[in-house]
């Protein structure tokens, strides 16, 4: 079994991303039968999407699991929907800003991801790692790859679990924060991926 597993370089005033952070430590073959294949997307809205279908094309993943960073949230999220919309609080690393546009004009309002989340986040929870199901991914990048990898496997008729986790802050990024904001350890993260790689290679999703 393949998996592209993809996160984010840092943004905004945040010197560290958790999800790009987690990708470097991943090992290549965390289990005899799954092959992991890794990717970090630039906070850029113009080529983030880009990168993220030419390593599906190149690699012809069986899985995609995409990170990203949502400072404040005190558990992993299991992101259930991708909304076909940017609308940026902030800008990208390049400055670009978006406000109210489709990720892709035409396309349906929403997409939900095809991994099993329902039964990740018992195990998880089983592992007493905090997690929780979201309901929303926000309108950031996040959002925009997220909806953007749905909307490749719909229009290409793929079969493939693909979805979108997003990690808390570490300890070292909450550290230099005014207001207390909730953490979560890399040691954690790893863990969790480990978990989700696991539950992943023993799905059936054809």
């Amino acid at each position: 079994m393949r998996v592209l597993v993809t996160g984010f370089e840092p943004f905004g005033k945040i010197p560290l991303n958790p999800s790009q952070m987690l990708v470097e430590k991943l090992p290549e073959s965390p289990f005899k039968t799954i092959e992991i294949v890794k990717a970090i997307l630039p906070v850029d809205k113009d080529r983030a999407p880009d990168l993220l279908l030419a390593e599906m094309q190149t690699h012809q993943p069986d899985a995609v699991l995409a990170f990203g960073l949502a400072s404040g949230r005190p558990k992993i999220s299991l992101e259930q929907v991708a909304l076909n919309l940017m609308d940026f609080r902030i800008p990208d690393n390049t400055g670009k800003t978006v406000a109210d546009q489709a990720v892709v004009e035409g396309g349906p309002a929403a997409y939900f991801t095809t991994l099993p989340i329902h039964a990740i986040a018992e195990t998880l929870k089983t592992s007493g790692i905090p997690v929780e199901i979201s309901l929303t991914a926000g309108a950031f990048l996040c959002n925009q790859v997220f909806y953007t990898m749905m909307h490749a496997i719909a229009v290409q008729r793929l079969t493939m679990a693909a979805g979108f986790i997003h990690l808390p802050a570490l300890p070292e990024q909450t550290a230099q924060m005014e207001k207390p904001t909730p953490s979560l350890s890399l040691e954690t993260d790893l863990k969790a991926a480990y978990i989700i790689l696991d539950r992943l290679r023993s799905a059936d999703f054809n």
